[in-house]
């Protein structure tokens, strides 16, 4: 990693958990990138809710990403709104290729490397006793 190279966030992040999202948390901690899965229409649905984005159905079920994607879209904040989180940071829409996108930070990488379509693999970081989060980082070539 190169020295301006973006970093993970230390101390405390905000985060919102629920009932709902307790199984995408349990596997961000056990180094696993989860989201639902529509039984009825086979749509990805992100962030977890209890009916299908797609057709309305609650018969949903939890299932695994491969963690791979490519970059929607970014910005590079220099200025941060709360002095808990150390600038630069890069937070960024990712889309998966299972077909959700989620809001996330890059990291591992120069924000002058930042591009649309660029494609990226998560990789999991700890920023508290009880809260690990994914980011995403370059995706090395097989």
């Amino acid at each position: 990693m190169t020295a301006d190279a973006l970093r993970p966030q230390r101390g405390p992040v905000p985060h919102a958990a629920s009932h709902l999202s307790l199984p995408f948390w349990q596997g961000c901690g056990v180094g696993e990138l989860r989201y639902q899965r529509c039984e009825a229409c086979g749509a990805a649905n992100f962030p977890p809710s209890e009916h299908c984005r797609q057709c309305l159905s609650a018969d949903l079920r939890w299932e695994r990403s491969g963690g791979l994607g490519e970059i929607y879209s970014w910005t590079v904040v220099h200025r941060p709104v709360t002095a808990e989180f150390a600038p630069p940071y890069a937070p960024a829409i990712v889309t998966l290729d299972e077909g959700y996108q989620m809001l996330t930070n890059i990291v591992g990488m120069a924000p002058a490397d930042l591009a649309i379509g660029l494609r990226v693999r998560v990789e999991f970081h700890a920023v508290g006793a009880d809260l690990t989060l994914p980011y995403f980082t370059g995706q090395q070539s097989p």
